[in-house]
């Protein structure tokens, strides 16, 4: 990072953000800078909960101002993972209340055929529903018909099945997210996040 951030450049985030508080107020400017490509990147994850991306990246930036507000150097593992963990917590809470007001549909589908345990090594699995459906390139009107119908009730399923967790879970899990990611954004143990998202994959598979 050149120019007039160069000055910064040789210090640990714990140290900027100490000198921050002691007054050097010009290290916010910094620090935005320095992560605004983290936010970048996960306004693009969050868009395929339906919000629109400027609006994700604004969010983001609020959470960031908000992880260097609240960042305790003593209780916190890196001012990144902080920074992560309140930028993904300021958006998904966005997407939440953009979809309670503009009742959104479900725009995207997860995978509900997992190859691997979760509670070992982490995947990230394709939206195989979703490839299902893209993958019928020459639908006749009758074909058209029949997947619009079971789109709607996949997203009737998710309505009336599970619950508001269950839902939240199934939300961040669509965005890539493995559930120990999940889990530290909704602030729920990772074991009852892993739960929640084989229960959930079950019970979709049950109805479809």
């Amino acid at each position: 990072m050149a120019g007039k951030y160069a000055d910064y450049e040789q210090y640990t985030d714990d140290e900027l953000i100490d000198r921050l508080r002691r007054g050097e107020t010009a290290i916010t400017d910094y620090i935005c800078d320095k992560y605004k490509n983290l936010v970048r990147s996960k306004a693009k994850s969050m868009f395929i909960l339906g919000a629109d991306n400027d609006d994700l990246i604004q969010e983001g930036m609020i959470g960031l101002f908000k992880a260097v507000r609240d960042y305790d150097m003593g209780r916190d593992a890196s001012f990144h993972t902080f920074a992560e963990l309140c930028i993904s917590r300021q958006m998904y809470t966005a997407v939440q209340a953009a979809k309670r007001r503009k009742h959104l549909p479900l725009n995207t589908y997860v995978s509900l055929d997992s190859k691997g345990s979760f509670s070992g090594e982490e995947e990230r699995e394709s939206p195989n529903l979703a490839e299902v459906l893209a993958d019928r390139v020459e639908m006749n009107p009758e074909e058209l018909f029949l997947d619009k119908e079971r789109v709607a009730y996949l997203e009737k399923t998710i309505e009336e099945e599970l619950s508001d967790f269950e839902r939240q879970v199934l939300d961040l899990y669509m965005t890539g997210m493995s559930y120990t990611e999940i889990a530290k954004v909704l602030g729920r143990d990772g074991k009852a996040t892993d739960n929640a998202l084989q229960r959930l994959k079950a019970k979709i598979r049950k109805r479809l």
